[in-house]
């Protein structure tokens, strides 16, 4: 096994190794930069998922205020029930987003791995690997 020529940020050599005919590891080769420069895009922009929760606890807050101004007669409570109805729609609004966002990162990563699987198996004679045991 070979050591990865690369050098890290601290200007530190890399310490992983790979085996041949591999020359560099994952995060130096540059056969994966457009990989690497499509997760550095992403990374810190959505702060864990496009923050739905605070859209959550903000949709919460509303309903019990609407609940609590009904029960005090504030609200007429037909009005309240279309009131709830519709900051119901916007809670399936987010949970939809939500899962959409969910399923593009499963697809996206999804395609890396195959990008990823398929460039190993031309580089082991069409998939197939000998070693000795």
């Amino acid at each position: 096994m070979n050591r990865c020529p690369g050098t890290k940020r601290d200007n530190s050599p890399c310490t992983v190794t790979v085996e041949p005919p591999q020359t560099y590891c994952w995060w130096h080769d540059p056969a994966n930069a457009e990989a690497r420069k499509r997760a550095a895009v992403r990374g810190g922009k959505r702060g864990g998922r496009g923050r739905p929760s605070v859209e959550l606890a903000r949709l919460q807050h509303r309903f019990e205020e609407l609940a609590e101004k009904v029960l005090k007669g504030e609200i007429e409570r037909g009005v309240g029930a279309v009131a709830g109805q519709l900051l119901n729609g916007a809670r399936a609004c987010v949970r939809d987003a939500l899962n959409a966002r969910e399923q593009e990162d499963v697809i996206e990563r999804l395609d890396v791995l195959e990008a990823q699987a398929k460039a190993h198996a031309e580089q082991n004679n069409g998939g197939r690997v000998w070693r000795k045991v």
